[in-house]
């Protein structure tokens, strides 16, 4: 019975070391570190080649607050096209885990524990959600995308299992608009930055005086291999892009979002993502379901940009096959000014 119980509570990958290796800088201009895990964006195995295994957290099941936060809506699911939906299980099961690095490193820094009552805006498909709860957190995520939001409601909230710990987690569909009355959060977390400064400040909002509100996003080009090989890929199918399509990235990016939503900015981090895949395809598939260059997609040929990006990934090619890329993501920490 022991080893059962060993067994339903046992992380399915080895939690690395932490090292402290990000830098985060306050807004005064004083330089700390803080811990990361650099082991979990690459899921290698001890050969060093990228994992096809998906990271799925600790097990567990969710005590749902509302019985209204089971979406299950299989009217909405069932306009959604394959692509969309091979797109969702592509972020699900290839790219999400790559910014398990950027989750921790916010989690770290903040002190993310039983006592924070955390939203999380965009939540996608609840990974980072699920990072949160496995310490304890209470979380509510909100996702606009539907076939998102069920991977996310498969992943947080399967059928109980004897012996496995329970959470505290509530998921939604929309915006901060669908969010109950009457509660308040300690915490928000966007580590999507498509939402609107509408969204960041309804979400602002609902937070107790003086709770950050944290956002996240890749860096520039020149910090970013992921950004550059998409942009690159680009070119290739657009020779004369105007630059409307190309994606603001790095830390400006981000204060001037929070700035927009009448945020101030009290520090800041960054924290380094590589993205490691088993091979070509692998890559192409997680890059473009980040949906970074969604607009884009929708206006080129997509089989078209994914046979560009494909060029552009195998110069990148170990001799094994495999597929590495280094990148660094910004986050900002603001509060309502």
């Amino acid at each position: 019975m022991a080893s059962i119980l060993r067994r339903t509570r046992r992380l399915p990958h080895t939690t690395p070391p932490l090292r402290a290796d990000t830098t985060h800088r306050k807004a005064a201009g004083a330089t700390v570190s803080h811990w990361t895990a650099p082991g979990y964006g690459r899921s290698l195995t001890e050969a060093g080649r990228p994992s096809r295994r998906t990271y799925a957290g600790t097990r567990g099941y969710a005590r749902s607050e509302d019985p209204s936060s089971a979406i299950g809506a299989p009217a909405m699911m069932s306009t959604l096209t394959p692509q969309h939906l091979r797109s969702a299980k592509d972020w699900a099961e290839i790219q999400e885990r790559m910014l398990v690095p950027l989750y921790e490193a916010v989690y770290q820094h903040l002190g993310v524990g039983s006592r924070t009552r955390m939203l999380g805006l965009g939540c996608g498909s609840g990974l980072a959600l699920l990072l949160a709860a496995a310490r304890g957190a209470r979380v509510v995520g909100t996702e606009l995308d539907p076939a998102r939001l069920a991977l996310a409601r498969a992943r947080l909230a399967p059928a109980p299992q004897w012996g496995a710990r329970s959470w505290s987690v509530q998921l939604l569909p929309g915006g901060p608009d669908r969010l109950p009355e009457g509660r308040s959060y300690d915490l928000v977390t966007v580590f999507d930055t498509g939402s609107s400064a509408g969204a960041l400040q309804e979400a602002a909002a609902r937070t107790q005086p003086g709770s950050p509100v944290v956002l996240a996003g890749w860096g520039t080009a020149e910090e970013c291999a992921a950004t550059d090989a998409l942009r690159r890929a680009h070119r290739l199918t657009d020779p004369e892009p105007d630059g409307t399509h190309q994606p603001a990235g790095g830390r400006d990016a981000l204060e001037g979002l929070a700035a927009g939503a009448g945020l101030d900015v009290a520090d800041s981090g960054q924290v380094q993502c590589p993205f490691g895949y088993a091979d070509v395809d692998s890559a192409v598939r997680g890059l473009l379901s980040t949906g970074v260059h969604r607009r884009i997609e929708q206006e080129a040929d997509e089989e078209r940009l994914g046979r560009e990006l494909a060029e552009v990934l195998r110069e990148r090619r170990r001799p094994d096959g495999t597929v590495w890329l280094s990148n660094l993501f910004h986050y900002v920490v603001a509060r309502a000014a």
